[in-house]
């Protein structure tokens, strides 16, 4: 089949997708584009597939690790002193093997190697350790990492290639945490460095960056490891759905995220390959304290008990991903199945009518004049967010509460959460401690995107803090049947879905991508086939072989 016989194939089983999504927000265009997004032979092949053009669902805020960026490793740029593998096991990367840890658990010693160097030609030493680290837990630099630090006391150069670490109690998510990105020293002193003058040490250095639009990533000549046959990778930042599926119908891109909506469409077809991840990514309403109405316990209880989950991933998911009921990911250890429900309507009305918020002729309910109604925002151009506001608008509504959708920037958001509910995504496989503090304790209300709806509970806060300290298993798994039972009283939030990643990838010119991975809810430059891009052979590499 010829390229051009294919795209014009992708264009029209697409175009019912772009009739429909295209809609979700008229004002906003794709925020990819542009004369070079494709400049590349087939969208970024290359004659040797050295060359990749991707359109990922949106833009990093910061490609600083301290602010955040490639919170779980794989960040193409930046390396840590430890990796997590595929299945989820940690290994040493720019460390020369796993830490020593004292007996007490409080001082974890890294040995760094010595054949790194960064970007910009420097070495990598033990002072870029500490100065990352004491930037990320510096409360004026307000890093979303500093959440997966607290139990950090000092960070400090033994000699040049010895970092120790000493923290205040045990935590056992530690070494999970130290995936954090390294970068020179000189660029943290006194600010964090700005996104485009981020330097790493990792396989891919910034070639280009354009705010809104790409970054272009070229492999670093002096990488200490093993070259990427990928050398040049192009991620084009495409925020709305429609506009990426039809990145893919015209042959712009070699891969893609999707909503599953388009991928029914194009997995017959022998162009792209479909595939699928699995993910401990939920999506929740985050319910604020403040909101009169979404804030009542009421309300909370009867969202939590009324709506349908496995319609909601039926409908508003096309099937791609299952029924969520907490933060942790039924697959770990300490999940425990006090935060199940079983929908019943019958009971959820039951709770309203006890609570006061009496049915009105119209089938809305009202208490003490005021409207069960509440805003539910989504990120306009988000497909499947909006699905899920739109399913639950109209699930709630037989209960007699009113849900009123609104798509929105994230810029327009962010400064809403404190008073208006919204459609949250979050979630991470690797450790409970990592998924479950920066969302609910109390340090962290209204610090950015973690516990953006101002949760504050004591109990929660001990139980969370004894999880993160407690390193026998049993006292681990123990603490954290706490955290989900304390969820399940108190429902700040009310968890949805856990969503399926899916994706499109040009098929017969790379090999090695195909790996077993469970997605953390980052999944932007970090997940998807790209997720090991170093590691990708080219298909005449592979026949060679």
């Amino acid at each position: 089949m010829t390229r051009g016989k294919t795209s014009r194939r992708l264009a029209l089983a697409l175009g019912a997708l772009l009739a429909v999504t295209a809609c979700t927000d008229p004002t906003q265009q794709g925020s990819g584009g542009g004369e070079d997004a494709g400049s590349s032979t087939g969208g970024g092949g290359g004659d040797a597939g050295e060359d990749v053009v991707i359109a990922t669902g949106g833009e990093p805020d910061s490609f600083n690790p301290v602010l955040g960026y490639a919170r779980w490793g794989d960040g193409k740029i930046v390396e840590g002193l430890v990796r997590l593998t595929a299945d989820l096991e940690p290994e040493p990367l720019l460390a020369t093997e796993m830490p020593e840890v004292s007996a007490d658990g409080l001082t974890y010693t890294f040995t760094l190697r010595d054949d790194v160097t960064f970007h910009d030609g420097s070495a990598l030493d033990a002072q870029d350790v500490v100065a990352t680290y004491e930037t990320a837990i510096d409360p004026e630099t307000a890093s979303p990492v500093a959440a997966d630090l607290t139990a950090l006391e000092l960070v400090e150069a033994v000699d040049d290639s010895t970092v120790r670490f000493t923290l205040s109690q045990p935590q056992s998510s530690f070494v999970a945490a130290t995936v954090l990105g390294i970068v020179p020293s000189e660029s943290l002193d006194p600010e964090p460095a700005a996104s485009a003058d981020v330097v790493g040490t990792g396989p891919y250095a910034i070639e280009t960056y354009r705010s809104g639009e790409r970054i272009v990533l070229e492999g670093y000549d002096d990488y200490w490891g093993e070259q990427p046959e990928v050398q040049r990778a192009t991620f084009v930042f495409v925020e709305d759905d429609a506009a990426r599926a039809a990145r893919v119908a015209s042959g712009e891109v070699d891969g893609a995220l999707l909503p599953a909506q388009a991928l029914d469409r194009v997995e017959q077809d022998d162009e792209f390959e479909v595939v699928r991840r699995d993910t401990a990514d939920f999506r929740a309403l985050v319910m604020p304290e403040e909101n009169p109405v979404a804030g009542d316990p009421a309300i909370r209880e009867a969202l939590d008990e009324g709506l349908d989950r496995q319609a909601l991933v039926d409908g508003a998911l096309a099937g791609a991903g299952r029924p969520a009921y907490g933060p942790i990911p039924p697959e770990a250890p300490e999940y425990s199945d006090v935060v199940e429900v079983e929908t019943d309507v019958q009971a959820a009305e039951a709770a309203l009518d006890e609570a006061g918020w009496v049915e009105q002729e119209d089938g809305t309910r009202a208490r003490d004049g005021q409207a069960a109604r509440f805003t539910l925002m989504y990120p306009a151009g988000d497909t499947l967010r909006q699905n899920i506001a739109l399913a639950v608008q109209s699930q709630a509504a037989e209960l007699g509460i009113q849900v009123e959708p609104e798509g929105l920037s994230w810029e327009a958001i962010e400064p809403r959460m404190r008073e208006d509910a919204l459609v949250y995504g979050s979630g991470n496989p690797y450790n409970a401690d990592l998924s479950t503090y920066p969302l609910f304790h109390s340090s962290r209300a209204f610090q950015g995107f973690d516990n953006p709806g101002g949760y504050m509970s004591d109990a929660m806060d001990a139980a969370l803090e004894e999880g993160r300290s407690a390193m026998d298993e049993d006292e681990r798994v123990e603490a954290y049947q706490q955290v989900q039972e304390q969820l399940a009283e108190d429902l700040p939030w009310v968890f949805l879905v856990y969503v399926e990643h899916d994706y499109v990838i040009r098929a017969d010119t790379w090999s090695g991508w195909d790996v077993p991975l469970v997605e953390p809810h980052e999944h932007g430059l970090q997940g998807g086939p790209w997720w090991n891009l170093p590691a990708w052979t080219t298909t005449t590499t592979a026949a060679a072989d």
